[in-house]
């Protein structure tokens, strides 16, 4: 086994180890990166422009696509929740809030084994009560997780391409993030 395969092993594994449902390789030379994603971040997500995670404090697609192109290997991984019902926003927000303590687990199991890392999830921030976006830095920048929609991402065609699921069936939620890496 090459020094590649143990270490996308150990990635892997990781990724089970915190409670991720499935992952899947991305090629990084085949990311599009389309408007009518970002768009809906403007027109239809209350965290646009408030905060450091979210559009435009990520920078232009462009500038999107330069960040990523400076990764060699890319995976997506997603979780997914069984809710009560289909009109269960408080389930929601709980899956929301333990999928994004799933995903800091998983960043502080792997990037210490990487030479460097980008992590990408679903949503905004909501680490401090209130973002210094955009008047100050943001206060923990080591720590902060970009919108995988913010770099203009359509989901469904990602999920598609690395051999996950979109939907995991009546009742569910899922939530999907990435890790971009150099070895």
């Amino acid at each position: 086994m090459t020094r590649s395969e143990k270490l996308t092993e150990t990635i892997c594994r990781n990724a089970y180890r915190v409670g991720l449902s499935e992952i899947g390789n991305v090629d990084i030379s085949g990311l599009e990166y389309e408007d009518w994603v970002r768009d809906f971040c403007k027109n239809g997500c209350k965290s646009y422009n408030s905060s450091w995670a979210c559009p435009p404090a990520v920078g232009t697609l462009d500038e999107c696509r330069e960040r990523c192109q400076q990764y060699g290997h890319m995976m997506l991984f997603d979780r997914c929740y069984t809710l009560k019902g289909s009109f269960d926003s408080i389930g929601v927000q709980n899956a929301m809030s333990d999928f994004k303590k799933i995903v800091d687990r998983f960043d502080e199991l792997i990037s210490p084994i990487l030479s460097k890392t980008l992590f990408l999830t679903n949503e905004g921030c909501d680490r401090c009560a209130e973002c210094t976006w955009p008047d100050a830095p943001c206060r923990f920048p080591e720590k902060l997780h970009h919108t995988i929609e913010g770099y203009g991402f359509n989901i469904t065609k990602m999920a598609r391409k690395a051999g996950l699921h979109y939907n995991g069936g009546p009742n569910t939620v899922t939530f999907f993030g990435a890790v971009l890496y150099d070895e």
